[in-house]
């Protein structure tokens, strides 16, 4: 069985409030593009299925919309918003500057608890299989850097890389099943969790960057 899952795309921090549930679970159908680009959200049918009330819903499209995960037009509704591979050059940019260095300090604060953390996401990591779908991929990528945002001990850092993450993925969701050697690419983590856990703060930046490269090579290469 696949060692990662849908969930992964959202992080367990103890008891969640109704909106925050709401906002997780629907980004990760955005991110994944279970609501395709472009199609509306229906409150009343989400609420139910999310298990939530209308203001919790609400309070979640509202934060979905600040991040351009959807629009609301007046006397239309809310959509999802279009995927913009264009968008590609800005959010790698942003990400190229900001995700060594959350290697890099993630590297520099580790202790005991952030290497046990980084040992199960890497065994974890080698039980990935080839018979993976690629969502498993996706979803064990999304995890490692959250892991890496973490360790790095700096609360807006891990804010404003998580939301370029996601903006990423949803570019990734498009191209994944064009992809070639997608595993090649979810193998190259298994470097970074190790200098991370080494405190090789300038091997764990150099090797998110050339990852960062990789990703964004591999992807305009079938977009």
């Amino acid at each position: 069985m696949p060692v990662t899952t849908s969930a992964d795309l959202r992080p367990v921090d103890g008891e969640l409030s109704l909106a925050q549930s709401a906002y997780l679970q629907l980004r990760e159908r955005l991110v994944m593009l279970d609501i395709p680009p472009g199609a509306p959200l229906q409150e009343q049918g989400l609420a139910t299925e999310l298990g939530v009330g209308r203001t919790p819903l609400r309070e979640a499209i509202k934060r979905l919309e600040v991040e351009r995960f959807v629009e609301t037009f007046p006397r239309r509704g809310t959509f999802a918003t279009r995927v913009d591979p264009t968008a590609l050059a800005e959010i790698s940019e942003v990400r190229q500057a900001l995700e060594p260095l959350a290697a890099r300090r993630a590297a520099r604060w580790v202790d005991a608890s952030g290497r046990h953390l980084l040992d199960a996401v890497g065994a974890d990591l080698e039980r990935l299989h080839d018979h993976a779908t690629p969502r498993d991929h996706m979803a064990m990528d999304v995890r490692v850097h959250q892991v890496v945002y973490s360790l790095a001990r700096n609360s807006h850092l891990e804010a404003s890389l998580t939301h370029y993450l996601f903006l990423a993925m949803r570019i990734w969701s498009v191209a994944v099943r064009r992809l070639d050697a997608v595993a090649d690419h979810i193998a190259e983590h298994q470097h970074i969790l190790t200098a991370v856990r080494e405190g090789d703060e300038e091997e764990a930046a150099r090797l998110m960057v050339d990852h960062m490269d990789n990703f964004e090579t591999a992807i305009r290469r079938v977009l």
